[in-house]
């Protein structure tokens, strides 16, 4: 059986496995259930099967039933929701699953007020932040819980301009550099730890780089609305502060360029960081570094830049030690990420290389064996059946892989990595 076709046979393994969500809920899973969660829950694989749909591959009807059970109760808004979770993740999903014009329209429309009203309460609370000269929370601009998040769900429903620049707005000026105590710090310099609480570890905050909860997301969505024409006052200028932080702090080793996933005060004094690089992830690792860097040198139309990004992640996606420190299958930190952002990244690359990267990525997946790999990812007491971390996620990844398709539905956009 050849890759493609182990691909396709553990995507369908998992997806029958996943089939009905009355078949799962009885399952103890680790992160407990929660229907309408984009990472831990139903709506992640509604995401699953609603890919699976669009591409000939699957069922509508299971979709549907995910969708169903992720909206059998209220939608949460408010400050508790945000792209992963709650009305915005309900309203990713739909417009995911509407494959002509008019589905769900009428369920969208509802959601939308509640996205852009928890929107905007947002954008005035960062901003008045802002003009206190206080320092941010992380949940206040990141990709999974933030204002990024949220802008990438505006992207992907294509509405809502005028709301999505207000946010544009707000990260060109987050990226502004702000004094404290005397230091020049960069505006997303959080007193926080990042774990996003506080820590003595941590006791004058940090500056965080990832894609998931740092500036990394930011620079991704500032990026891609650039590429899709959408800007606003001192876009570009923001795109290459951000970058010139991230160059500033770029380590090279004998195993290629990596990015430290965060800096203390002490370092920004010192200028040195941590020993080498760690396992090469989509949420903090080169992974997602690379590419959104290789997204933000598209934006700007710099193929220098663009190279270094494409050399950055063929030379980790090649190291045996950073593969190694990699130990799971997941979209988030596992093998599967590192796959999906390699073939993402592929199909724009202006250098070769990376597709032949593939192989090795998605071996530690299809290894396994189709049943075993579902028995691991939905095991009762143990599994995760979502999109971030679990048996959903890993399942897209394989069938883009197999299909050759990276995004039908445009399930990955909530990942900023398309």
């Amino acid at each position: 059986m050849n890759l493609r076709e182990s691909a396709r046979v553990a995507a369908n393994t998992i997806a029958k496995r996943l089939a009905a969500p009355r078949d799962v809920r009885s399952l103890h899973h680790r992160q407990g259930w929660w229907p309408q969660s984009l990472a831990h829950g139903a709506v992640g694989v509604a995401l699953l099967h609603i890919e699976r749909a669009r591409t000939d591959q699957g069922p509508w009807q299971r979709a549907h039933d995910w969708l169903a059970c992720a909206a059998a109760e209220p939608a949460a808004g408010g400050t508790d929701s945000h792209l992963y979770y709650g009305a915005p993740a309900l309203a990713f999903a739909l417009h995911a699953a509407a494959d002509r014009p008019g589905r769900y329209a009428r369920a969208l429309n509802t959601l939308d007020q509640y996205v852009t009203t928890a929107i905007r309460d947002r954008l005035a609370g960062a901003h008045a932040r802002m003009d206190r000269r206080e320092m941010p929370a992380l949940a206040e601009f990141d990709a999974i819980r933030g204002l990024s998040g949220m802008g990438a769900l505006l992207l992907h429903r294509d509405l809502h301009a005028d709301v999505l620049r207000e946010i544009l707005t707000y990260l060109v000026r987050l990226t502004e550099p702000v004094k404290h105590h005397g230091e020049l710090l960069p505006g997303w310099w959080s007193h926080l730890a990042p774990s996003g609480t506080t820590s003595p570890d941590y006791p004058e905050g940090h500056a965080n780089n990832g894609v998931a909860h740092g500036i990394t997301g930011p620079l991704a969505l500032l990026s891609l609305a650039a590429h899709r024409g959408v800007t606003v006052d001192g876009h570009l200028g923001a795109i290459t502060r951000i970058l010139a932080w991230l160059d500033h702090w770029q380590q090279d080793s004998p195993t290629g360029p990596w990015w430290p996933y965060w800096i203390t005060r002490d370092q920004l004094r010192s200028g040195t960081t941590g020993p080498g690089p760690s396992r090469p992830s989509w949420c903090y690792g080169t992974a997602g570094f690379a590419r959104a860097q290789q997204l933000a040198a598209m934006a700007l139309k710099d193929p220098a830049r663009q190279q270094a990004a494409e050399f950055a992640l063929r030379r980790a996606m090649t190291d045996p030690g950073q593969l190694c420190a990699t130990v799971d299958v997941s979209l988030c930190h596992g093998f599967a990420g590192l796959a999906h952002i390699t073939q993402l990244a592929a199909a724009d690359a202006i250098t070769p290389g990376l597709t032949e990267c593939l192989p090795r990525l998605l071996a530690p997946i299809t290894d396994h064996g189709p049943g075993a790999l579902a028995d691991s990812l939905i095991a009762p007491a143990g599994g995760d059946i979502g999109l971030l971390e679990g048996a959903a996620g890993t399942a897209l990844a394989l069938h883009s892989f197999h299909t050759g398709t990276p995004s039908a539905s445009g399930w990955d956009t909530c990942f900023l990595t398309n």
